[in-house]
């Protein structure tokens, strides 16, 4: 789902003023919200020209676009590892479970990127508002894939809960003690868990 194609330095790897462009709109889109920051604020940050920004990015949407792109690679990541540990499909939903509590619980939680961004773009036809609606439907089928394996029927309804006990993790976490937030929704998931079939 990455948006927003890395555009080469002369030596073939990522430019070092896009990957500081981008590494800067992330921390601060993040942080503070995607509509109250501008770009002449991202550039002041990343200390580049106007110029080195639109030479990377077309406009603001792009660094938006690119923006959810690195998040999405990330949770893509994230859950990839936790589900290497992981023995049963059912310690895979655990563990990814899991990874969803470790991010509620570390510095600077904010709630969920995807969910952030498109509280911002509601229009439905929006392309950051359909990066949203990609990268919520891969993890949807990755977890209704594995409660399948692990003996659910139907699994879509069960994926669709465990979608939903995380959006709640995730909008909780920033408002409430995150230890409580991440046992609630770890109990959740394991309610899930033990209404499997059979």
């Amino acid at each position: 789902m990455s948006q927003g194609t890395a555009k080469r330095g002369t030596s073939g790897g990522v430019s070092e003023a896009r990957a500081r462009l981008l590494g800067t709109a992330t921390k601060i889109f993040y942080a503070e919200g995607i509509h109250s920051v501008g770009v002449d604020r991202i550039i002041a940050e990343a200390q580049v020209t106007r110029a080195t920004l639109y030479r990377h990015f077309t406009g603001k949407e792009e660094l938006v676009l690119a923006y959810l792109g690195v998040a999405d690679e990330g949770i893509r990541a994230q859950v990839a590892k936790a589900r290497e540990g992981a023995g049963s499909p059912a310690d895979e939903v655990r563990a990814v479970a899991g990874a969803i509590a470790d991010g509620i619980r570390s510095p600077g939680f904010r709630g969920c990127a995807f969910l952030n961004a498109v509280a911002e773009y509601p229009d439905p036809a929006h392309p950051v508002h359909q990066a949203v609606l990609a990268h919520r439907q891969w993890f949807l089928e990755t977890m209704t894939e594995l409660l399948a394996r692990a003996g659910h029927e139907p699994a879509d309804e069960a994926g669709r809960h465990v979608v939903m006990l995380r959006d709640g993790a995730m909008a909780a976490g920033c408002l409430f003690d995150p230890e409580l937030v991440c046992a609630t929704f770890l109990q959740g998931v394991e309610g899930v868990l033990s209404r499997r079939a059979g």
